[in-house]
């Protein structure tokens, strides 16, 4: 039983190439799908996706009115240039559903929110790849739920402080939120921001699900000759005294806990500890430079292969895929015998193309969906 999914659509750094396409991704669960960053030509790589998927057999995997949430890792262009258009295409498609937007700012542009308003003037200094000025130009550019027709909440947070301030009523009106606002629908699951360093704000986004009880056995409880009183006490988790005196503890009736599991997926990002909230069963970590460009990658607050495997070692992820390779990687692999160098056997590696899927399992188990000419083909992340 799949527990979550992530569907790595771009695996380019900022310039493509005719096999790798800029960043987007595509987290599934069965509470939703959230879109993690979105780069130019976003609605046609999902699409495409979505086609191959429906080849396969697997039809419902990303229907549209299925995604709940899109979060944004920072604001370069080629993490965000294709949401307006895609957003637009949900809006042709006829979508509905409300949907929740979510990008990283920082602390100097939500104090001069705060102080003056919706319409703060940003000082000369302020980055261009700053979130509001984006945010400002698709609003203007009919990213409001007046010209898409289906009700779009925009967020701006800041990881550090989980301040967040929400555009609302049109983006004409700010409402302030001391954490950040979960997508309605997840009751299980949850999407938290986490703050990187990068050389502007942006934040990793981790999907996670808690620790939960195993599988009522109901076997044993027919073995044991329950009724149906005495099974619901049982399954819910309370012991149970019989009328012949015999005590039947709750736990007995139980298959062993399911670990909690989550994915995290950076955005640019140097070589850094993550504070994560819960345990990272899969970091998915840019690796835009090998070792000889680690000067290039320290001056543009990037990762080298080696300093993603570094990151993931330093939050105790069980699994790394690699992911944002420059155009000068020639082969990936070049990247992953450099983690590996790293990691020895600690944990499982692998590098990611465009179209591949990452699963977990409702054991915690991880496996790797390499994309083939027809369909996927399966690769465990092995460690030992």
């Amino acid at each position: 039983d799949c527990l979550m999914e992530l569907h790595i659509l771009g695996t380019a750094s900022a310039r493509p190439t005719s096999t790798r396409s800029v960043s987007g991704s595509v987290f599934s669960c069965q509470e939703g799908l959230v879109i993690i960053d979105a780069g130019e030509g976003f609605q046609m790589r999902y699409a495409k996706q979505r086609s191959r998927l429906k080849r396969e057999n697997e039809p419902a995997l990303l229907r549209p009115n299925r995604i709940v949430a899109v979060a944004l890792t920072h604001g370069h262009l080629d993490h965000t240039w294709g949401l307006l258009p895609f957003l637009q295409t949900l809006s042709l498609d006829g979508r509905q559903q409300p949907l929740m937007v979510y990008g990283p700012t920082s602390e100097v542009i939500l104090d001069a929110l705060l102080s003056d308003g919706i319409d703060a003037k940003l000082s000369e200094d302020t980055p261009s790849a700053e979130l509001l000025n984006q945010y400002r130009s698709w609003f203007s550019l009919g990213g409001t739920e007046q010209n898409l027709g289906f009700p779009i909440q925009w967020f701006l947070g800041e990881p550090h402080s989980g301040r967040w301030v929400e555009f609302v009523d049109n983006a004409t009106r700010l409402v302030w939120h001391e954490s950040m606002p979960q997508p309605e629908v997840f009751t299980s699951y949850r999407l938290n921001s986490i703050p990187p360093s990068h050389s502007v704000p942006s934040c990793a986004w981790q999907l996670s699900r808690k620790e939960r009880k195993g599988a009522f056995d109901r076997d044993k409880a027919t073995l044991a000759g329950l009724n149906q009183e005495e099974r619901k006490q049982l399954s819910e988790g309370i012991d149970l005294k019989r009328e012949n005196g015999d005590e039947l503890q709750a736990s007995q009736f139980r298959g062993p806990t399911k670990p909690a599991v989550s994915i995290v997926v950076s955005g640019d990002t140097a070589e850094q500890s993550i504070q994560t909230t819960s345990p990272v069963t899969v970091l998915v970590h840019e690796a835009t430079f090998l070792n000889d460009a680690s000067d290039k990658a320290a001056e543009h607050l990037h990762s080298t292969a080696s300093g993603a495997a570094r990151t993931a070692l330093e939050c105790n992820a069980e699994h790394l895929i690699l992911t944002h390779f420059s155009a000068r990687i020639r082969d990936a692999e070049e990247a992953t015998s450099e983690a590996k160098e790293v990691l020895g056997d600690s944990l499982g590696l692998a590098s990611a193309n465009d179209g591949d899927r990452v699963r977990i399992d409702d054991e915690g188990v991880v496996t790797i969906l390499k994309q083939a000419d027809k369909g996927w083909v399966q690769h465990n992340l092995s460690h030992h």
